[in-house]
């Protein structure tokens, strides 16, 4: 295995188009802030870059929304988002944004550089072209229907339900999203990388190289894209806003936002070591970096020397450009190096759905801040217990307040306060000395160990949720420390006794300070005040932190109960939001909404042979380890079925018993799951991706057939 000296990580550049969500937290900047603390606690040379994307249809799009120009939603979003990151704690190195000059400069040497090697195609194609606007159009300026997963509302690049990356001419039944008038095709010309010769090597790189390191949704999105072929894709766009294609007989053309938006790491550690020189701090954090000192120049040890390793933190929908493209265009270059590792994120939704800001279906930073002031940290380590690593995962208010007041408060909270409370009682504040050690301090020193081992190998293996939950173990082996030795009743009959248990209990909260700072830097800075202590003095390879004699500070509680009001108040307002969806459903983007195409005819004696009956839904529960299957007991008036539906990320099991459905009876029985399903439930999809069920307008007997 490859030895490197240093570690750059990236979290994925978010648009400067509006507030970001904790889905976005939790899918990258949470992850890789987490793993960034780690590193530089542990004294390593690490860099954290980050940064606004500023280019791409987005912007222009969200300034015509407002009636504004670009360069306004630039800088408002920016700033709102740099503002919010810092309110979060996450310690960037440098944010950037890719507007900046040398942002500009950096992407167009990168483009010459392909250019003049000869690198890319130059191709006329026709591209679909808006009459009524007079423009073509880029890929997000279309919408259609996905040919993959048959999704109303897809964008020209991507189809935002299935993730499959799409190309405009793909979309049935396109539409311009500037007039909601259908597109004509027009020639145009282009550039474009031949992603198809870089096969032979992203299968050895990729999938040789990295089968056994990389998570296994990322590997497999990847390698389902290799394995597919790939194809030609257009490093340039029609477009008034972006980086200016810097070649001769390019007027009126920008960079494809994805060339240009991962070069925004490059130019970021470029502004960096820029800054660094000068000391004028524009955009970088020296108080958080391990980087104290260096010249322009020593970017390029972080990009072009082979002894560095690259980490990029990104969403499952970036995985493609991240994983293929970007990768394909360093290689090109030859000199830089290779992303070593991509811990892509799935998604996080939002009470059972999915998260969506247009829909005001989320909870966005800046409103959590709002509501919820001086709790950052509890919305970093709820995001972070409930994160997809794996699989998409599901936020819902009633777990946070759980997690907060059964976890944080009652646990970790209620430890360190006994703690505190104890040693100003018995010992005026000041460290006891440990005189007798037994084994059941041995055991808590032994698992405190195992804890801090758990944690060092799951956050550098990227599982951020093992390595929170070992921290807590450490925190409840706390709890059962001081429950199992009683100091409070040891007091009046063995002194030594007790001291010796608070001693060691003291030392397991300045255990819990260093390890905890990754996860909840805010309380970790609380936490060394009320013991009086510092990072810098803590010594990894010693239980013992906190000698005998050393005074404290005064006991403060880390966190406080979240009330029941608050939460229904975050709920009403979902709840508000969610009959306001249903109310304008049907008026919702009507022109945008193209029903699918009819599929072939049926004879009358096909149809004749389905046995569709009205049912009673009696019950329902999630199938195991199966996130979007129910299983329903349907009352179908001849029997009761088992149905197995694949529905659960539509709808919650406590609210379909005594539901009324269509079920299709006569299908044959299939097994799913170990389970065997007679029927299928009746469904019809909508162009947001959910699901309807069909029931009768009003209550009917069950069994009775539809006709």
């Amino acid at each position: 295995m490859t030895q490197f000296k240093r570690t750059l990580v990236t979290a994925a550049l978010p648009y400067a188009n509006g507030p970001k969500h904790i889905g976005h937290l939790a899918g990258a900047y949470i992850p890789a802030d987490i793993y960034t603390r780690y590193l530089r606690s542990c004294g390593e040379e690490v860099m954290y870059v980050c940064g606004s994307d500023e280019h791409g249809t987005a912007i222009p799009i969200q300034a015509q929304k407002e009636n504004t120009c670009a360069k306004d939603i630039i800088d408002r979003y920016h700033n709102l988002l740099k503002s919010n990151f810092e309110k979060l704690g996450i310690a960037f190195d440098i944010y950037h944004r890719t507007s900046d000059s040398i942002h500009h400069e950096t992407a167009q040497e990168f483009f010459l550089k392909l250019y003049h090697q000869g690198l890319f195609t130059e191709e006329e194609s026709e591209q679909y072209f808006d009459e009524e606007k007079q423009t073509f159009l880029a890929d997000r300026y279309i919408k259609g229907t996905c040919p993959n997963c048959g999704f109303d509302g897809a964008y020209g690049d991507q189809c935002e339900k299935c993730g499959k990356s799409l190309s405009p001419n793909e979309l049935i039944n396109p539409i311009s999203t500037l007039s909601l008038k259908t597109p004509v095709l027009r020639t145009t010309k282009h550039w474009y990388l031949p992603l198809q010769n870089y096969e032979p090597w992203l299968k050895e790189w990729l999938l040789e190289g990295h089968k056994e390191d990389w998570k296994p949704n990322t590997y497999g999105q990847s390698k389902s894209w290799i394995e597919g072929g790939l194809s030609p894709r257009a490093m340039t766009r029609d477009l008034d806003w972006g980086v200016k294609v810097p070649i001769n007989g390019a007027d009126g053309k920008v960079l494809y936002v994805w060339f240009d938006a991962p070069i925004g790491y490059i130019s970021a550690t470029k502004a960096f070591f820029r800054e660094l020189e000068s000391g004028d701090f524009h955009y970088a954090y020296p108080q958080h970096s391990v980087i104290k000192s260096g010249s322009r120049a020593d970017w390029t040890k972080w990009w072009q020397d082979k002894e560095t390793r690259l980490i990029h933190f990104i969403g499952k929908d970036n995985i493609v450009f991240h994983c293929i493209i970007f990768p394909a265009m360093l290689h090109a270059a030859g000199d830089f190096v290779l992303p070593d590792n991509v811990p892509a994120n799935e998604f996080l939704n939002l009470e059972g759905d999915k998260m969506s800001t247009s829909r005001k279906w989320s909870v966005e930073m800046e409103d959590y801040f709002k509501s919820f002031e001086g709790k950052e940290d509890v919305m970093r380590y709820v995001l972070t217990a409930i994160a997809p690593e794996t699989k998409d995962s599901d936020f819902s208010w009633k777990d946070f307040q759980t997690r907060n007041n059964s976890e944080l408060v009652a646990i970790l909270g209620n430890f360190v306060n006994r703690v505190a409370v104890l040693t100003q009682k018995y010992y005026n504040g000041s460290v006891p000395a440990a005189v007798h050690t037994t084994d059941a301090d041995n055991e808590l020193m032994n698992e405190v160990q195992r804890c801090t081992l758990s944690i060092d190998e799951n956050i550098r293996s990227f599982k951020f949720r093992e390595a929170l939950f070992e921290l807590m173990n450490i925190a409840r082996a706390g709890n059962k420390y001081l429950a199992d030795n009683e100091p409070w009743k040891t007091i009046k009959t063995d002194e030594e006794r007790t001291a010796t248990v608070m001693h060691y209990a003291i030392q397991v909260c300045a255990q819990l300070a260093w390890w905890m700072e990754p996860f909840m830097p805010f309380t970790s800075a609380k936490l060394y005040q009320l013991l009086n202590f510092s990072a810098e003095k803590f010594e990894r390879t010693s239980f013992e932190q906190l000698s005998h004699g050393h005074v404290l500070g005064e006991p403060v509680h880390l966190f406080s109960n979240i009330e029941d009001a608050i939460i229904e108040e975050q709920i009403n307002k979902l709840n508000e939001t969610k009959i306001a969806i249903q109310a304008n459903k049907v008026e919702e983007k009507p022109d945008e909404w193209k029903a699918e195409e009819q599929k072939p005819s049926v004879s009358f004696d096909e149809f004749s042979k389905m046995d569709i009956r009205v049912g009673t839904i009696l019950s329902a529960e999630k199938v195991k380890k199966a996130d979007k299957l129910l299983k329903l007991e349907v009352d179908l008036g001849f029997e009761v079925r088992t149905v197995v539906s694949g529905i659960a990320l539509h709808f919650k099991p406590e609210d379909l018993p005594g539901k009324q459905v269509c079920v299709l009876a006569n299908l044959e029985p299939r097994m799913i799951k170990g389970i065997e399903s007679k029927g299928m439930i009746l469904m019809a999809d909508h162009s947001d991706g959910s699901l309807r069920m069909i029931s009768p307008a009003e209550l009917t007997a069950v069994g009775a057939s539809v006709k």
